[in-house]
């Protein structure tokens, strides 16, 4: 069933871990705010130009994580655990401080997320959710990868498929309704990484806070990590963890059905650019009581800059 209404957080919510990629301690607040302030960003750790929208325009890098930008040059990286865990748990509005460049990695899944936030009384504001119903197909195609976006009246679903060599992760394919299914695997699912990749991620001068803790490695006959996997389709579930959280980045709660092949960061922000600037591709819609959609009254820009950068 479809919130009609959007929402905030009802008190402060913190969590403390440790950046993936800078291996650097790092906070975050979630702080609750008014109708139509979206998700942003706020370092703290600095004084002037320290807002980041979390806006699909703002993605300056999607190299292994998804960062954000604003025009002062100021970043927030990793963001789509935490982004994906606001969008399960029915948060649109909040604005989250956090004391360096990057949000930490917890678990490598949304689950020590969403555990508090679902544990979080929510206060629901006067103003109604925006959806982004999809009318028609809009398809993107890179090389061997492809996303494409097509209507579904009522949730947004994906369809994703893997096809990796290494015969651990293999051809994985999972489909998931977000309104209507159990999302437990989704949100409990580990980012992970190739065991003969780990040198050449770190000469990058990236995953300097990665380990066995935050993160599933597979080599070419096993799962590294003591327990091994948490679910038999934890690879591909993880994508499509990673994917609801880059298009939360779209500003609204999509209505269609994705389905993407071999897809990650760069392509789900590469498509979300293609989407939102194909108008005839959607409208803006909210729901009545019966959940019946019923056109936009308010005139939403297309980019969603609810919050100007300090």
């Amino acid at each position: 069933m479809q919130d009609i209404y959007q929402k905030t957080v009802s008190n402060v919510v913190s969590f403390n871990g440790i950046g993936l990629h800078s291996g650097k301690s790092s906070k975050i607040t979630i702080t609750p705010s008014k109708e139509n302030f979206g998700i942003v960003f706020k370092r703290v750790d600095l004084k002037v130009n320290n807002l980041v929208n979390a806006n699909y325009e703002s993605v300056s890098s999607a190299k292994l994580c998804t960062t954000l930008e604003n025009k002062h040059g100021v970043k927030v990286s990793t963001v789509e655990h935490l982004l994906a865990a606001l969008y399960i748990a029915g948060i649109d509005n909040a604005l989250i401080e956090i004391n360096n460049e990057e949000v930490p990695i917890m678990d490598g899944s949304a689950k020590d997320f969403l555990k508090v936030l679902n544990k979080t009384n929510t206060t629901t504001l006067t103003k109604k959710r925006k959806y982004l119903k999809i009318l028609n197909k809009v398809e993107l195609v890179d090389g061997e990868r492809k996303i494409s976006i097509e209507p579904n009246e009522f949730s947004f679903e994906v369809d994703f498929q893997l096809n990796y060599e290494n015969k651990i992760i293999g051809k994985q394919r999972n489909k998931v309704n977000f309104n209507t299914d159990d999302l437990d695997d989704i949100s409990a699912s580990r980012t992970f990484c190739l065991f003969k990749d780990i040198e050449k991620i770190k000469k990058a001068g990236l995953a300097k806070g990665g380990s066995l803790e935050n993160a599933v490695v597979v080599d070419e006959d096993n799962v590294i990590n003591e327990g091994g996997l948490r679910n038999d389709r934890e690879f591909v579930n993880h994508k499509i963890l990673d994917l609801a959280g880059d298009f939360l980045l779209s500003g609204y709660r999509i209505l269609g059905k994705v389905i993407c092949h071999q897809g990650g960061h760069e392509l789900s922000n590469m498509f979300l650019n293609k989407l939102m600037n194909s108008k005839l591709a959607f409208k803006n819609v909210e729901l009545d009581n019966n959940e019946t959609v019923i056109s936009k009254k308010e005139n939403f820009d297309q980019s969603v800059k609810l919050v100007a950068n300090a």
